[in-house]
Protein backbone atom coordinates (compact mmCIF):
# COMPACT_ATOMS: atom_id res chain seq x y z
CA UNK A 1 0.00 0.00 0.00
CA UNK A 2 1.26 3.53 -0.96
CA UNK A 3 2.58 6.10 1.65
CA UNK A 4 0.77 9.70 1.49
CA UNK A 5 2.92 12.13 -0.04
CA UNK A 6 4.06 13.84 3.13
CA UNK A 7 4.85 17.57 3.94
CA UNK A 8 8.28 17.78 5.68
CA UNK A 9 7.47 20.16 7.60
CA UNK A 10 6.39 20.25 11.43
CA UNK A 11 3.03 22.38 10.41
CA UNK A 12 1.86 23.56 7.74
CA UNK A 13 -0.73 25.71 9.10
CA UNK A 14 1.22 29.27 8.48
CA UNK A 15 1.84 28.45 4.66
CA UNK A 16 -1.70 27.69 4.32
CA UNK A 17 -2.51 31.48 5.54
CA UNK A 18 -0.13 32.79 3.37
CA UNK A 19 -1.88 31.13 0.30
CA UNK A 20 -5.10 29.65 1.58
CA UNK A 21 -6.69 29.08 -2.23
CA UNK A 22 -3.58 28.00 -3.75
CA UNK A 23 -1.51 26.20 -0.88
CA UNK A 24 -2.91 22.80 -1.54
CA UNK A 25 -2.98 22.48 -5.25
CA UNK A 26 0.52 23.76 -5.71
CA UNK A 27 1.84 20.95 -3.21
CA UNK A 28 -0.32 18.30 -5.17
CA UNK A 29 1.51 19.31 -8.27
CA UNK A 30 5.23 19.62 -6.54
CA UNK A 31 4.34 15.57 -5.33
CA UNK A 32 2.62 14.42 -8.64
CA UNK A 33 -0.50 13.38 -6.61
CA UNK A 34 -4.10 14.50 -6.22
CA UNK A 35 -3.41 14.27 -1.69
CA UNK A 36 -0.73 14.62 0.60
CA UNK A 37 -0.34 14.65 4.34
CA UNK A 38 0.44 17.37 6.56
CA UNK A 39 -0.23 18.70 9.57
CA UNK A 40 -2.49 21.40 10.34
CA UNK A 41 -2.63 23.91 14.09
CA UNK A 42 -0.47 20.27 14.60
CA UNK A 43 -3.04 17.94 13.44
CA UNK A 44 -2.38 15.23 11.10
CA UNK A 45 -4.75 16.39 8.10
CA UNK A 46 -5.31 14.84 4.33
CA UNK A 47 -5.27 17.52 1.32
CA UNK A 48 -6.98 16.50 -1.86
CA UNK A 49 -7.74 18.14 -5.26
CA UNK A 50 -9.76 17.73 -8.47
CA UNK A 51 -12.89 15.96 -9.70
CA UNK A 52 -11.67 12.36 -8.31
CA UNK A 53 -11.10 13.82 -4.69
CA UNK A 54 -14.25 15.91 -4.73
CA UNK A 55 -16.13 12.56 -5.69
CA UNK A 56 -14.80 10.75 -2.92
CA UNK A 57 -14.93 13.63 -0.36
CA UNK A 58 -19.17 13.90 -0.68
CA UNK A 59 -19.26 10.00 0.11
CA UNK A 60 -21.45 10.15 3.08
CA UNK A 61 -20.84 7.01 3.55
CA UNK A 62 -16.70 7.60 3.87
CA UNK A 63 -16.97 11.10 5.96
CA UNK A 64 -18.56 13.30 8.44
CA UNK A 65 -18.57 16.70 9.21
CA UNK A 66 -19.19 17.31 12.64
CA UNK A 67 -16.24 18.52 14.61
CA UNK A 68 -14.21 18.92 11.05
CA UNK A 69 -14.24 22.25 10.82
CA UNK A 70 -11.23 24.70 12.17
CA UNK A 71 -12.23 26.30 15.32
CA UNK A 72 -11.67 30.11 14.34
CA UNK A 73 -13.79 29.50 11.26
CA UNK A 74 -16.76 27.67 13.42
CA UNK A 75 -16.61 30.33 15.95
CA UNK A 76 -17.41 33.45 13.64
CA UNK A 77 -18.22 32.13 10.06
CA UNK A 78 -20.55 29.19 10.78
CA UNK A 79 -21.41 29.37 14.13
CA UNK A 80 -22.12 26.27 16.53
CA UNK A 81 -24.62 23.91 15.84
CA UNK A 82 -25.60 24.74 12.03
CA UNK A 83 -26.04 22.65 9.57
CA UNK A 84 -22.89 22.70 8.53
CA UNK A 85 -21.75 20.13 11.53
CA UNK A 86 -24.88 17.59 11.36
CA UNK A 87 -24.40 14.33 9.77
CA UNK A 88 -26.75 11.69 8.31
CA UNK A 89 -30.67 12.10 9.25
CA UNK A 90 -30.18 14.83 11.43
CA UNK A 91 -28.43 16.61 8.35
CA UNK A 92 -31.39 15.57 6.04
CA UNK A 93 -33.91 16.58 8.01
CA UNK A 94 -31.92 20.30 8.69
CA UNK A 95 -31.27 20.85 4.92
CA UNK A 96 -34.89 20.35 3.81
CA UNK A 97 -35.71 23.53 5.61
CA UNK A 98 -33.16 25.51 4.02
CA UNK A 99 -34.30 23.95 0.48
CA UNK A 100 -37.77 25.08 1.04
CA UNK A 101 -36.64 28.72 1.23
CA UNK A 102 -35.21 28.03 -2.47
CA UNK A 103 -38.57 27.78 -4.26
CA UNK A 104 -37.99 29.88 -7.90
CA UNK A 105 -40.76 32.27 -6.39
CA UNK A 106 -38.96 32.98 -3.28
CA UNK A 107 -35.82 33.48 -5.44
CA UNK A 108 -37.52 36.12 -7.21
CA UNK A 109 -39.11 38.16 -4.50
CA UNK A 110 -35.51 38.21 -3.18
CA UNK A 111 -34.05 39.65 -6.77
CA UNK A 112 -37.27 42.09 -6.85
CA UNK A 113 -36.32 43.70 -3.22
CA UNK A 114 -32.15 43.73 -4.20
CA UNK A 115 -33.16 45.69 -7.62
CA UNK A 116 -35.20 48.12 -5.05
CA UNK A 117 -31.73 48.13 -3.34
CA UNK A 118 -29.67 49.06 -6.13
CA UNK A 119 -31.39 51.86 -7.69
CA UNK A 120 -31.58 53.65 -4.22
CA UNK A 121 -27.55 53.11 -3.61
CA UNK A 122 -27.35 54.06 -7.42
CA UNK A 123 -28.91 57.39 -6.33
CA UNK A 124 -26.23 57.91 -3.59
CA UNK A 125 -23.39 56.96 -5.74
CA UNK A 126 -24.37 59.72 -8.11
CA UNK A 127 -23.77 62.27 -5.69
CA UNK A 128 -20.61 61.49 -4.58
CA UNK A 129 -16.87 61.76 -6.39
CA UNK A 130 -16.21 58.06 -5.75
CA UNK A 131 -17.01 54.88 -3.62
CA UNK A 132 -15.12 51.28 -3.19
CA UNK A 133 -18.34 49.12 -4.66
CA UNK A 134 -17.29 45.61 -1.97
CA UNK A 135 -18.05 48.34 1.06
CA UNK A 136 -20.79 49.60 -0.31
CA UNK A 137 -22.59 46.69 -1.23
CA UNK A 138 -22.41 45.34 2.40
CA UNK A 139 -25.34 47.65 3.35
CA UNK A 140 -27.21 46.95 -0.39
CA UNK A 141 -27.76 43.47 0.53
CA UNK A 142 -27.48 43.39 4.19
CA UNK A 143 -31.10 45.81 3.93
CA UNK A 144 -31.92 43.30 1.28
CA UNK A 145 -31.45 40.25 3.03
CA UNK A 146 -33.24 41.24 6.62
CA UNK A 147 -36.42 42.12 4.40
CA UNK A 148 -36.28 38.99 2.44
CA UNK A 149 -35.73 36.86 5.47
CA UNK A 150 -38.30 38.54 7.52
CA UNK A 151 -35.68 40.10 10.10
CA UNK A 152 -36.84 43.38 10.92
CA UNK A 153 -34.25 45.75 10.40
CA UNK A 154 -34.78 49.32 12.09
CA UNK A 155 -32.54 52.35 10.67
CA UNK A 156 -30.76 53.12 13.43
CA UNK A 157 -29.51 50.12 13.27
CA UNK A 158 -28.42 49.40 9.84
CA UNK A 159 -25.03 50.38 9.89
CA UNK A 160 -24.29 47.78 13.25
CA UNK A 161 -26.17 45.16 11.94
CA UNK A 162 -24.12 45.49 8.37
CA UNK A 163 -20.80 45.59 10.39
CA UNK A 164 -21.79 42.52 12.49
CA UNK A 165 -23.00 40.43 9.48
CA UNK A 166 -19.93 41.21 7.37
CA UNK A 167 -17.59 40.63 9.93
CA UNK A 168 -18.76 37.37 10.22
CA UNK A 169 -17.55 36.47 6.66
CA UNK A 170 -14.82 38.90 6.14
CA UNK A 171 -12.74 38.44 9.13
CA UNK A 172 -13.59 34.41 9.22
CA UNK A 173 -9.82 33.71 7.94
CA UNK A 174 -8.01 36.36 9.81
CA UNK A 175 -6.52 36.07 13.17
CA UNK A 176 -5.03 38.57 16.11
CA UNK A 177 -7.28 41.39 17.00
CA UNK A 178 -9.58 41.42 14.04
CA UNK A 179 -10.17 37.77 14.59
CA UNK A 180 -11.33 38.46 18.73
CA UNK A 181 -13.51 41.23 16.72
CA UNK A 182 -15.38 39.07 14.61
CA UNK A 183 -15.84 36.76 17.63
CA UNK A 184 -17.70 39.44 19.44
CA UNK A 185 -19.72 40.27 16.06
CA UNK A 186 -20.83 36.69 16.00
CA UNK A 187 -22.35 37.43 19.91
CA UNK A 188 -23.59 40.24 18.98
CA UNK A 189 -25.70 38.62 15.44
CA UNK A 190 -26.84 35.48 17.54
CA UNK A 191 -27.72 37.67 20.63
CA UNK A 192 -30.34 39.86 18.08
CA UNK A 193 -31.42 36.89 16.21
CA UNK A 194 -32.34 35.24 19.49
CA UNK A 195 -34.63 38.06 20.09
CA UNK A 196 -35.87 38.43 16.54
CA UNK A 197 -36.83 34.15 16.79
CA UNK A 198 -38.29 34.79 20.41
CA UNK A 199 -40.38 37.89 19.24
CA UNK A 200 -41.77 35.44 16.15
CA UNK A 201 -42.70 32.23 18.81
CA UNK A 202 -44.29 34.93 21.43
CA UNK A 203 -46.62 37.06 18.74
CA UNK A 204 -44.87 40.15 18.92
CA UNK A 205 -43.25 40.00 15.02
CA UNK A 206 -45.68 38.08 12.39
CA UNK A 207 -42.95 37.79 8.89
CA UNK A 208 -44.76 36.16 6.31
CA UNK A 209 -44.80 32.51 7.32
CA UNK A 210 -43.09 31.47 4.13
CA UNK A 211 -40.09 33.83 5.34
CA UNK A 212 -36.58 32.38 6.42
CA UNK A 213 -37.15 33.91 9.98
CA UNK A 214 -40.74 32.70 10.43
CA UNK A 215 -39.87 29.09 8.97
CA UNK A 216 -36.50 28.47 10.90
CA UNK A 217 -38.41 29.75 13.95
CA UNK A 218 -41.10 27.38 13.87
CA UNK A 219 -38.82 24.43 12.41
CA UNK A 220 -38.75 21.53 14.65
CA UNK A 221 -36.03 18.74 14.56
CA UNK A 222 -36.70 15.03 14.37
CA UNK A 223 -37.11 15.21 17.87
CA UNK A 224 -40.26 17.08 17.41
CA UNK A 225 -38.49 19.95 19.44
CA UNK A 226 -38.25 23.65 18.35
CA UNK A 227 -34.53 24.78 17.40
CA UNK A 228 -33.21 26.27 20.70
CA UNK A 229 -33.00 29.95 20.13
CA UNK A 230 -29.21 29.83 20.03
CA UNK A 231 -29.36 27.14 16.82
CA UNK A 232 -32.13 28.80 14.71
CA UNK A 233 -30.37 32.31 15.06
CA UNK A 234 -27.39 30.61 13.51
CA UNK A 235 -29.51 29.08 11.31
CA UNK A 236 -31.20 32.39 10.57
CA UNK A 237 -27.60 34.31 9.70
CA UNK A 238 -27.04 31.38 7.76
CA UNK A 239 -29.45 32.36 5.15
CA UNK A 240 -28.33 36.54 5.63
CA UNK A 241 -24.85 36.16 5.93
CA UNK A 242 -23.96 33.94 2.87
CA UNK A 243 -26.41 36.54 1.01
CA UNK A 244 -24.40 39.52 2.10
CA UNK A 245 -21.30 37.67 1.22
CA UNK A 246 -22.09 37.58 -2.22
CA UNK A 247 -20.89 41.02 -2.48
CA UNK A 248 -17.41 39.38 -2.66
CA UNK A 249 -18.41 37.71 -5.95
CA UNK A 250 -19.97 41.36 -7.28
CA UNK A 251 -16.95 43.02 -7.03
CA UNK A 252 -15.44 40.31 -8.48
CA UNK A 253 -18.22 40.52 -11.74
CA UNK A 254 -16.84 44.20 -11.64
CA UNK A 255 -13.59 43.32 -11.86
CA UNK A 256 -14.06 40.76 -14.83
CA UNK A 257 -16.14 43.82 -16.27
CA UNK A 258 -13.24 45.63 -16.47
CA UNK A 259 -10.68 43.33 -17.57
CA UNK A 260 -13.03 41.97 -20.02
CA UNK A 261 -14.44 44.52 -22.18
CA UNK A 262 -15.53 42.37 -24.54
CA UNK A 263 -17.68 40.10 -22.38
CA UNK A 264 -19.64 43.81 -20.80
CA UNK A 265 -20.38 44.30 -24.46
CA UNK A 266 -22.21 41.03 -25.00
CA UNK A 267 -24.05 41.78 -21.94
CA UNK A 268 -24.43 45.09 -23.25
CA UNK A 269 -25.90 43.79 -26.13
CA UNK A 270 -28.25 41.07 -24.52
CA UNK A 271 -28.78 39.26 -27.70
CA UNK A 272 -27.28 35.71 -25.98
CA UNK A 273 -30.20 34.71 -23.35
CA UNK A 274 -27.97 32.36 -22.18
CA UNK A 275 -24.40 34.63 -22.13
CA UNK A 276 -25.46 36.24 -18.21
CA UNK A 277 -25.37 32.75 -16.88
CA UNK A 278 -22.04 31.27 -18.72
CA UNK A 279 -20.47 35.06 -17.60
CA UNK A 280 -21.46 34.17 -13.51
CA UNK A 281 -20.72 30.99 -13.85
CA UNK A 282 -17.16 31.55 -15.31
CA UNK A 283 -16.46 34.34 -12.04
CA UNK A 284 -17.65 31.45 -10.07
CA UNK A 285 -15.17 28.87 -11.30
CA UNK A 286 -12.35 31.65 -12.51
CA UNK A 287 -12.34 33.94 -8.93
CA UNK A 288 -11.35 32.83 -5.26
CA UNK A 289 -14.36 32.71 -3.26
CA UNK A 290 -14.21 30.22 -0.28
CA UNK A 291 -10.61 27.88 -0.80
CA UNK A 292 -11.64 24.62 0.74
CA UNK A 293 -13.90 22.33 3.00
CA UNK A 294 -13.36 20.14 5.77
CA UNK A 295 -14.50 16.85 6.83
CA UNK A 296 -13.16 13.58 8.77
CA UNK A 297 -13.22 9.79 8.14
CA UNK A 298 -16.04 7.97 9.42
CA UNK A 299 -14.40 4.82 9.73
CA UNK A 300 -11.02 2.90 8.12
CA UNK A 301 -11.00 2.74 4.13
CA UNK A 302 -8.66 2.50 1.45
CA UNK A 303 -8.96 4.45 -1.72
CA UNK A 304 -6.60 4.49 -4.91
CA UNK A 305 -3.93 2.14 -2.58
CA UNK A 306 -4.37 4.79 0.12
CA UNK A 307 -5.48 4.38 3.78
CA UNK A 308 -7.83 6.75 5.08
CA UNK A 309 -8.08 6.05 8.94
CA UNK A 310 -10.93 6.77 10.81
CA UNK A 311 -11.13 10.64 12.62
CA UNK A 312 -8.19 11.84 10.24
CA UNK A 313 -9.20 15.52 9.25
CA UNK A 314 -9.38 15.69 5.14
CA UNK A 315 -9.76 19.08 3.52
CA UNK A 316 -11.20 19.01 -0.43
CA UNK A 317 -9.42 22.11 -2.56
CA UNK A 318 -12.27 23.95 -3.68
CA UNK A 319 -10.29 26.93 -5.72
CA UNK A 320 -8.05 24.08 -7.12
CA UNK A 321 -10.95 21.63 -7.81
CA UNK A 322 -11.65 24.53 -9.72
CA UNK A 323 -9.04 25.25 -11.93
CA UNK A 324 -7.74 21.42 -12.68
CA UNK A 325 -6.76 21.71 -16.03
CA UNK A 326 -7.78 17.81 -16.41
CA UNK A 327 -11.59 19.52 -16.91
CA UNK A 328 -10.91 22.90 -17.92
CA UNK A 329 -8.83 23.72 -21.06
CA UNK A 330 -6.47 26.94 -20.34
CA UNK A 331 -8.15 26.94 -16.25
CA UNK A 332 -6.28 30.04 -15.82
CA UNK A 333 -7.92 31.83 -18.87
CA UNK A 334 -11.45 33.83 -18.04
CA UNK A 335 -13.78 32.23 -20.56
CA UNK A 336 -17.25 32.05 -20.40
CA UNK A 337 -17.93 30.32 -23.36
CA UNK A 338 -16.76 27.20 -21.86
CA UNK A 339 -20.08 26.85 -19.86
CA UNK A 340 -21.48 25.95 -23.76
CA UNK A 341 -19.81 22.66 -23.11
CA UNK A 342 -19.79 21.49 -19.26
CA UNK A 343 -21.30 18.41 -19.03
CA UNK A 344 -22.99 20.18 -15.70
CA UNK A 345 -20.61 17.51 -13.16
CA UNK A 346 -21.42 18.24 -9.48
CA UNK A 347 -17.62 17.09 -9.01
CA UNK A 348 -15.47 19.28 -11.42
CA UNK A 349 -17.08 22.34 -10.31
CA UNK A 350 -17.77 23.35 -6.62
CA UNK A 351 -17.24 26.74 -5.79
CA UNK A 352 -19.87 26.24 -2.98
CA UNK A 353 -19.28 22.58 -2.28
CA UNK A 354 -20.22 19.97 -4.99
CA UNK A 355 -22.43 16.77 -4.42
CA UNK A 356 -26.00 17.25 -4.20
CA UNK A 357 -27.90 20.08 -3.07
CA UNK A 358 -30.49 17.66 -0.96
CA UNK A 359 -28.53 15.29 0.09
CA UNK A 360 -24.60 16.55 0.23
CA UNK A 361 -23.24 19.62 1.99
CA UNK A 362 -23.84 21.82 -1.48
CA UNK A 363 -24.85 25.25 -0.11
CA UNK A 364 -28.50 25.64 -0.40
CA UNK A 365 -28.13 29.14 -1.68
CA UNK A 366 -26.77 29.00 -4.52
CA UNK A 367 -29.34 29.25 -6.96
CA UNK A 368 -29.58 32.93 -4.90
CA UNK A 369 -25.85 33.43 -5.38
CA UNK A 370 -26.41 32.90 -9.18
CA UNK A 371 -29.56 35.07 -9.75
CA UNK A 372 -27.58 38.17 -7.48
CA UNK A 373 -24.83 37.87 -9.51
CA UNK A 374 -26.58 38.38 -12.58
CA UNK A 375 -28.60 40.91 -11.63
CA UNK A 376 -25.30 42.82 -10.60
CA UNK A 377 -23.88 41.67 -14.31
CA UNK A 378 -27.29 43.54 -15.70
CA UNK A 379 -27.01 46.14 -13.39
CA UNK A 380 -23.24 47.30 -14.04
CA UNK A 381 -23.93 46.96 -17.73
CA UNK A 382 -27.14 48.27 -18.51
CA UNK A 383 -28.04 49.99 -15.35
CA UNK A 384 -25.52 52.74 -14.66
CA UNK A 385 -22.37 53.92 -16.07
CA UNK A 386 -19.29 54.72 -14.35
CA UNK A 387 -15.50 55.70 -14.28
CA UNK A 388 -12.78 53.21 -13.33
CA UNK A 389 -10.02 55.47 -11.57
CA UNK A 390 -6.42 54.05 -11.56
CA UNK A 391 -6.01 51.66 -8.89
CA UNK A 392 -4.38 48.50 -7.67
CA UNK A 393 -6.57 46.28 -9.08
CA UNK A 394 -4.12 42.87 -8.27
CA UNK A 395 -6.04 40.29 -6.94
CA UNK A 396 -4.52 39.31 -2.62
CA UNK A 397 -4.52 35.85 -2.52
CA UNK A 398 -3.61 35.95 1.35
CA UNK A 399 -6.36 37.38 2.01
CA UNK A 400 -9.87 35.50 3.08
CA UNK A 401 -12.04 36.28 1.46
CA UNK A 402 -9.69 37.36 -1.52
CA UNK A 403 -10.13 40.72 -3.11
CA UNK A 404 -8.44 42.97 -5.40
CA UNK A 405 -6.47 45.25 -3.21
CA UNK A 406 -8.33 48.38 -4.19
CA UNK A 407 -11.92 46.36 -2.98
CA UNK A 408 -12.82 47.97 -6.81
CA UNK A 409 -13.41 51.83 -6.88
CA UNK A 410 -15.82 53.20 -9.03
CA UNK A 411 -16.54 57.36 -9.88
CA UNK A 412 -18.57 59.43 -11.83
CA UNK A 413 -21.80 57.34 -11.37
CA UNK A 414 -24.86 57.80 -13.55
Amino acid sequence: MPQFPRDNGLDATLALLKDPYRFISKQCRAYGADLFETRLMFRKTICMTGPEAARLFYDQSRFVRHGAMIGRIQKTLLGRGGVQGLDDAAHRHRKQMFMSLMMPGRIEGLIATTAEEWQARARLWAQKDEIVLYDELHELLTRAACAWAGVPLPEAQVRQRTREITALFDAAGSVGLKHWRARWARKRANHWIENVVAEIRSGQICPPVESAAYVIAEHRGLNGELLSPHVAAVEVLNVIRPIVAVGVYITFVAHALHHHPDCRSKLEAGDDGSYPEFFVQEVRRFYPFFPAVAALVRSDFDWMGYRFPSGRRVILDLYGTNHDARTWDSPEAFQPERFREWDGSPFNFVPQGGGDHNANHRCAGEWITIELMKQASDFLTRRIRYHVPEQDLRIDYSRLPALPQSRFIISRVR
